[in-house]
């Protein structure tokens, strides 16, 4: 089966519904795949309160959240079944926005030809005019950590045990020992507790949290459960299920210390030890990668270097609240469809060209790890922000922005952490060079 739409966007998690709502309302005709069989990502499993203040000034639930976003896409016109014909109000006319659910996307290519399959169709073509990457992000599982021991039953990533809990009504275990202190670990240390379950302890790695820290207040230390950093899991013991782990302090080479080494008995580990942008779509189509961020290389519009191909949300950088995710997305959604509104009204590349003039580079230097986006094009805008992440914890410090070795914005904060995403707005009037986004500690 051949399509054709002017924006692809793939994943309909909240990145994806928020790009697709934006393209839409450019007048773009819009499809949205989802291996998934409903709309919404990962914000159907996430019960807890806490998502919205930022975007819409109230308090709500994950899947609260994200319908929020499927009924603006409903309201354009989108069809939110399994068929994959286009449809509209009465039948009347084509869909603006269109999702195809239980759909894999198999393949991109650098001319924006999107190959997918499903169960009803088989295998589908889309030649898009824009594609935009919403793919979301996986977890780390053992395998990336190497933990020496047994292969048990009873070890989960955060992730999937809160699917398990949430969506498919199922107990993990009982005594648990969470690895990692990102917010998905953080959140089911929590959840885990309400439901009876004792959570003995939560070990990071690292001397400070990667979450963010309303969740170690609420989920953690307000429950009274044990919070050690600069702690890891050395050891699984256990044939069948899991009975116990053996944890061990670090050196400050995250070397564990052969004589703090402890056994700590428990039927069950979580592992909350990092998230990865899902990008095989995105190597796959050539486009450059940010080996910091794991994603796409990207401009203050969020275009890859592939001309017409976006990228956001999580496929593009792990962000902390989904409120930026939806902001990000429709950056891209919104510059997806005047790409592709461009390639159709000149019939050629000249129009949409101007989408793809990354000019100056931006990098980061002293303490921040990376930055969002890593090239400024001549953009229209007055003002370009820029996201970014510091590698160690600053108490206080000191951020400067540079271009052509002339400071354009500084300011100073209490405290940053690695566990909060960072962002500061500079003028693009005031460009002539590099961009350099430097955080150091303030001694004042």
């Amino acid at each position: 089966m051949e399509r054709k739409a002017d924006v692809v966007v793939i994943g309909a998690g909240p990145a994806g519904l928020a790009a697709g709502v934006a393209a839409a309302d450019q007048g773009a005709s819009v499809l949205i795949l989802e291996r998934d069989e409903r709309a919404g990502g990962i914000l159907r499993q996430c019960i807890h309160n806490g998502f919205g203040l930022h975007y819409f000034g109230e308090e709500l639930t994950g899947p609260e959240y994200a319908a929020r976003f499927i009924e603006q896409a409903e309201k354009r016109g989108a069809g939110m079944g399994r068929s994959s014909a286009s449809f509209g109000a009465a039948g009347q006319s084509p869909a603006t926005i269109e999702i195809l659910s239980d759909t894999m996307a198999l393949s991109l290519s650098p001319e924006r030809i999107v190959t997918a399959v499903n169960g009803r169709d088989g295998e589908i073509t889309v030649r898009a005019g824009a594609v935009v990457l919403a793919m979301g992000c996986r977890e780390r599982t053992r395998g990336a950590l190497g933990i020496a021991g047994t292969r048990p039953a009873g070890i989960y990533t955060a992730g999937a045990a809160q699917r398990l809990v949430n969506l498919e009504g199922y107990l993990p275990g009982r005594e648990l020992v969470i690895l990692g202190s990102g917010d998905i670990g953080l959140i089911m240390a929590r959840r885990m507790t309400w439901e009876g379950a004792s959570v003995k302890m939560v070990c990071e790695l690292m001397p400070y949290s990667s979450g963010l820290n309303r969740n170690i207040v609420q989920c953690v230390r307000d429950y009274d459960i044990p919070l050690y950093f600069s702690t890891t899991v050395t050891r699984v013991h256990g044939r069948e299920r899991v009975e116990g782990v053996t944890i061990a302090d670090v050196d400050e080479n995250r070397r564990p210390i052969p004589e703090t080494e402890r056994f700590v008995s428990c039927d069950t580990l979580l592992l909350s030890v990092g998230l990865l942008p899902e990008n095989e779509l995105t190597r796959g189509a050539g486009a450059e990668i940010d080996p910091v961020t794991g994603g796409a290389v990207v401009d203050e519009r969020r275009q890859t270097s592939l001309p017409g191909v976006f990228a956001c949300g999580n496929a593009l950088q792990v962000h902390d609240l989904v409120d930026h995710v939806s902001r990000e997305a429709e950056t891209a959604g919104r510059y997806a469809a005047e790409f592709a509104a461009s390639k159709t009204l000149l019939q050629s590349s000249r129009g949409a060209d101007r989408l793809n003039m990354g000019k100056t580079r931006v990098i980061g230097s002293g303490g921040t790890r990376y930055v969002v986006p890593q090239i400024i094009s001549e953009s229209p805008s007055e003002t370009v922000d820029l996201f970014f992440r510091v590698g160690e914890v600053f108490k206080p410090a000191r951020l400067t922005v540079t271009s052509g070795g002339n400071i354009i914005a500084s300011r100073r904060k209490r405290v940053m952490t690695p566990g909060e995403m960072e962002n500061i707005t500079i003028r693009t009037d005031q460009i002539n060079g590099e961009i350099n986004v430097h955080t150091q500690a303030d001694a004042q």
